[in-house]
């Protein structure tokens, strides 16, 4: 017993990262550098122009710093473990990782959930619009969406603290999360996969199944413009937006509910990255780059930005 204690609150290893260091360093570094600046020029835009004081583009905000804090919380960590070569980490930042991870993942999950909801009552119930998203009920929304994120965090947290880890820990993963810890875990394991479900369907299926119902009306709404031109850029938009959420709510089901050992853990550690790394980088150009006025408003910030410095 004390060898498990000794070995439990000591540290992990992680055995995810590939042999090629040098280009999994270079891919991590750049994924990160554009995903930081993509989502803090979105939200800088947002901030500084008063044409963007809509409930979208406050939910852009929002979705953009979230993404920032959720690549933050592994990218950087994953950059410095492959640069030296140290593979280790301690029990408490393992811990924290995972606390954070959850955290900003599930608050995510349900904030994307939010703005197909924002895009269903804009497109299809314009005329309700302003008085159904207020600005306080906005705010609401995002409070819950964090509230929620930090409880899922919690829960998961706790239950993770309270397993036995023994022997050699090592983690088949390139950072801590929930399926790869249960899986290094020598103690009854049970529990903490039953909240797994519970929580992947309340934070995963059930908003995906949201956004689904959301967006079905939104495309039969389109198909009904009269304009060609207006029908294929909106859905054009839509269809983007459909195919980033749907990637990030599979990828995030399979990445909690996929299989838990053997060769096939491997399957797990790809749909981890997706869930994880794709979406932030690419929200900003599914979202906003894509948005003619977000593209004027970021030509004149970075005209005026470049100015200031010469």
């Amino acid at each position: 017993m004390a060898d498990t204690n000794t070995t439990f609150l000591n540290e992990f290893i992680l055995l995810g990262f590939p042999r090629e260091q040098i280009l999994f360093s270079l891919s991590i570094a750049l994924i990160y550098t554009m995903t930081v600046l993509g989502n803090l020029n979105v939200f800088s835009i947002i901030q500084v122009d008063s044409h963007f004081q809509s409930p979208m583009y406050f939910f852009l905000a929002c979705l953009s710093l979230l993404d920032v804090c959720y690549s933050t919380v592994t990218l950087p960590a994953m950059l410095a473990n492959a640069i030296t070569g140290n593979r280790k980490i301690s029990y408490n930042r393992c811990l924290t990782q995972l606390y954070f991870f959850v955290c900003f993942g599930g608050t995510e999950c349900l904030l994307l959930a939010v703005m197909a909801y924002d895009r269903y009552v804009a497109i299809c119930n314009p005329l309700h619009y302003t008085t159904t998203m207020n600005e306080k009920v906005c705010s609401y929304l995002v409070m819950v969406c964090w509230l929620c994120g930090f409880v899922n965090a919690t829960f998961h947290t706790m239950m993770t603290w309270k397993l036995t880890f023994c022997g050699t820990q090592h983690i088949r993963h390139y950072f801590c999360d929930v399926l790869p810890l249960l899986q290094a875990a020598c103690s009854n394991i049970h529990d903490s996969q039953m909240v797994l479900h519970i929580v992947t369907f309340f934070l995963g299926f059930a908003p995906f199944i949201l956004v689904t119902n959301s967006y079905i009306p939104i495309i039969s709404t389109i198909l009904k413009i009269r304009s060609s031109t207006g029908r294929q850029k909106v859905f054009s938009t839509c269809s983007s937006h459909l195919i980033v959420v749907t990637v990030f709510y599979l990828t995030g089901m399979v990445n909690y509910n996929g299989p838990s050992s053997g060769d096939l853990f491997a399957f797990v550690q790809v749909s981890s990255l997706l869930f994880g790394v794709v979406p932030p980088i690419l929200n900003p150009i599914i979202y906003c780059l894509r948005n003619n006025e977000v593209k004027r408003a970021l030509r004149v910030f970075l005209t005026k930005f470049c100015i200031s410095f010469k």
